[in-house]
């Protein structure tokens, strides 16, 4: 496989976000919400290359010592090939080097391929949210990990 880059997420990568996130998806973010996200002195927004094809993204805010992942996708011909821990690990790096000590994510209970990708990055299961999600109407899993 052709090696993984990381960077910051920039203007001009937004429409291949958002495509990603259209595919990944029945809720998705608006390219106004990744544009935001970018804007916003809290979040931390990177995404994956491969070569010069951007294959996944995360979004994550730090406030105080808090932490928050808001969106990590992948695009679906990269999926199964570690991208999304990738993606995870790096930004839970960024997040502990801002200070942050616990962090939080919701992910769809249907989602077992993200709630076990997050379990392998040291994330456990500390509750539901009913109804949380619209459209199919869904609970979410409430992930949390404590840094050290």
């Amino acid at each position: 496989m052709t090696r993984i880059f990381i960077r910051e997420m920039t203007v001009s990568d937004i429409p291949e976000v958002t495509a990603i996130e259209n595919e990944s998806f029945s809720t998705p973010w608006t390219e106004a919400s990744f544009f935001s996200e970018i804007n916003n002195p809290a979040s931390i927004c990177r995404v994956a290359l491969a070569g010069d094809s951007l294959i996944g993204y995360v979004c994550a805010s730090c406030i105080l010592d808090e932490g928050h992942i808001l969106n990590l996708a992948v695009r679906p011909d990269y999926r199964r090939k570690g991208i999304g821990r990738m993606l995870a690990l790096s930004i839970l790096k960024e997040l502990r080097s801002c200070g942050c000590k616990k962090i939080f994510l919701e992910v769809r209970a249907s989602n077992t391929a993200a709630i076990r990708l997050y379990e392998s990055a040291g994330f456990r299961m500390l509750g539901l949210m009913r109804g949380y999600y619209f459209l199919p109407k869904e609970d979410a899993v409430i992930m949390g990990l404590q840094l050290h």
